[in-house]
């Protein structure tokens, strides 16, 4: 499981010209899931997440976390995180999970982030999605377990 995390001052993401998800202040989560990926993966990543300090203090230090500012999620299901381009032009998507496994992990994933007392907004999985972000720092973490 491999998830990218922007923190944002605003994101959105729009399935045929409607908003289904929209954050201000937050993380614009990006989660790939491979076959081998399990729920306790998950709940590490989740818990990561949740407590990741990266929002400035009084001091301006990274210090503070999500629940710390009253951040928001917004979690897109993004397989082409498993791309695998070490062999021509056109990338391989061998290493990405079935959509049927991979669409349980991302609600497992999204409903563990709420029951941290996080709120959650969401794509829509297997959609073609545009996606709207207005970055904050510019601050991008990759996480794998």
């Amino acid at each position: 499981m491999k998830i990218v995390v922007q923190r944002v001052k605003s994101a959105q993401v729009e399935v045929e010209g409607k908003v289904v998800g929209k954050i201000e202040k937050g993380f614009l989560v990006l989660l790939g899931i491979t076959h081998t990926d399990t729920k306790e993966q998950a709940d590490y990543l989740v818990k990561k997440l949740c407590n990741l300090r990266v929002f400035t203090d009084e001091n301006d230090k990274m210090n503070l976390a999500l629940k710390d500012v009253k951040g928001k999620l917004l979690i897109v299901s993004q397989f082409t995180l498993y791309a695998d381009c070490s062999q021509g032009n056109r990338p391989s998507f061998i290493q990405a999970a079935k959509p049927e496994q991979a669409n349980d992990l991302y609600e497992y994933f999204c409903l563990a982030c709420q029951n941290n007392g996080i709120q959650v907004e969401k794509g829509v999985f297997g959609a073609h999605m545009q996606v709207q972000l207005l970055n904050d720092g510019p601050v991008t973490i990759v996480m794998e377990k």
